[in-house]
């Protein structure tokens, strides 16, 4: 009996000590496979991004055929764009054509065509051309005015904020874009403006695309200045509005004073 007690304890012992080394063994290896994990998301979230965004280029600038054009996915597609925008400003900015003489221009020259082709395949036993019939499609125009609807009111909604006085440098920045825009404005008409903004579109996306990380890190560098002399800049404007309001409760109760003392005089006695 006391020899089978005592193989029972080993027994006992051999399984609580392999039980224990087989936890440590498992731990170990899931803390080990824990350490040997790529912290890839603290390293994601820790990049500085342009402009604070967290999805790719082709995603902000929303995605599809139109991001496919401005990052050159499609070079034909892109190319054509491009050189149709060029042809249009060409014409209407250097050779200074105007857009009703154009249309005129290009609606007889159309119609003279195949007015001549349809008169001429009964003469030469051809068969005439094909003119498809074009409709606007209603569902497209609705979903763009809704789309421009929806822009011009968070548009407004911007200004209104800003013009409230809640957030100071929202205030600057939009002051600082207009006067901008007012500038470059000066300098050239709107057809020229939205030519360089088109031909800015189909090569800025595309390089920041290319020299992302350069861009980015130069970026972060930039913000830390602006932001730091943007916070001497706010203390400043604090001090000054602080001083302006003592000077004025100063002010006031010096007038008050005032007057009451020479409306004590002015009683009689």
């Amino acid at each position: 009996m006391a020899e089978h007690e005592e193989k029972h304890e080993e027994t006992l012992m051999e399984k609580i000590t392999e039980k224990i080394h087989g936890h440590d063994s498992s731990s170990s290896s899931s803390s080990d496979d824990e350490d040997n994990k790529p912290s890839e998301s603290p390293i994601k979230s820790n990049v500085f991004r342009l402009f604070g965004r967290e999805k790719p280029v082709h995603q902000v600038l929303g995605g599809g055929k139109p991001a496919d054009i401005f990052l050159w996915r499609n070079k034909k597609i892109s190319a054509g764009a491009l050189g149709v925008a060029t042809v249009i400003w060409v014409l209407f900015e250097l050779l200074e054509y105007y857009l009703l003489t154009l249309v005129c221009h290009l609606l007889i020259l159309a119609l003279a065509i195949l007015f001549l082709w349809s008169n001429a395949t009964t003469f030469i036993n051809k068969s005439p051309p094909r003119i498809p019939e074009v409709q606007i499609p209603k569902e497209p125009v609705l979903e763009f005015a809704q789309a421009l609807r929806f822009e011009i009111n968070r548009a407004f909604a911007v200004l209104r904020d800003i013009a409230s006085g809640r957030d100071l440098k929202k205030f600057l920045s939009v002051i600082a874009g207009l006067w901008v825009l007012s500038i470059v404005g000066s300098w050239c008409n709107f057809l020229t403006l939205f030519y360089i903004v088109f031909v800015l579109l189909h090569s800025v996306p595309v390089l920041y695309e290319k020299y992302e990380d350069k861009v980015d890190s130069f970026s972060e560098k930039a913000m830390h200045e602006i932001k730091k002399q943007y916070a001497v800049f706010d203390a400043k404007v604090l001090i000054w509005m602080i001083h302006f309001y003592v000077c004025g409760v100063v002010d006031l109760m010096i007038t008050i004073t005032v007057v009451d003392v020479n409306a004590f005089h002015v009683l009689p006695k």
